[in-house]
């Protein structure tokens, strides 16, 4: 009975092994989607529209410039208007120690600061009926950053998209 367990334990040993090995295949050089132990991918940089108002950033990976309508600034906290702060996107809860900085192509949150308001923003996208909202890795891209909200028992979400430069600039 004892060459039982043994024999298990190496049939669960050479799974994780053949797991492991096959983790490395097809990683590409934009690592989307994120690969552990990769370079992080270049900062936005960038005017990003939605429907609510607009984020510029200038490819620093702190500074912002936010443009947020009423609708918005009452979601965020965040003053309306043209306002110039910083931004960090953060894991999703990690105990014991809460949100950590992390690269965006795996952020589950972004906090902005704007003088001295700062609100932490989950990120996502809301199923059309408000019920459900996909979250985790690969939800923000270099071309979209998703914020996503619950209000009166809905999931809303205000899309950010990367506008193109036309060829007039």
């Amino acid at each position: 009975m004892k060459w039982i367990p043994k024999k298990g334990c190496l049939f669960v040993c050479a799974v994780q092994l053949l797991l492991g090995s096959c983790s490395g295949f097809g990683s590409n050089p934009d690592n989307m989607p994120y690969e552990p132990d990769t370079p992080a991918p270049a900062a936005h940089d960038g005017l990003f529209v939605s429907e609510h108002g607009s984020m510029r950033f200038n490819g620093d990976g702190t500074s912002v410039e936010t443009d947020f309508d009423a609708v918005l600034a009452a979601l965020t906290g965040l003053p309306d208007g043209t306002q110039t702060g910083s931004y960090v996107f953060l894991s999703g809860d990690l105990p014991p120690h809460g949100s950590m900085p992390v690269r965006y192509d795996t952020a589950h949150k972004l906090q902005i600061t704007v003088g001295d308001r700062s609100a932490v923003i989950d990120m996502g996208i809301a199923s059309e009926d408000g019920k459900t909202a996909q979250v985790g890795v690969d939800i923000v891209t270099p071309e979209r950053i998703p914020m996503l909200f619950r209000e009166d028992g809905r999931t809303i979400d205000v899309m950010f998209v990367k506008e193109s430069r036309s060829e007039n600039e």
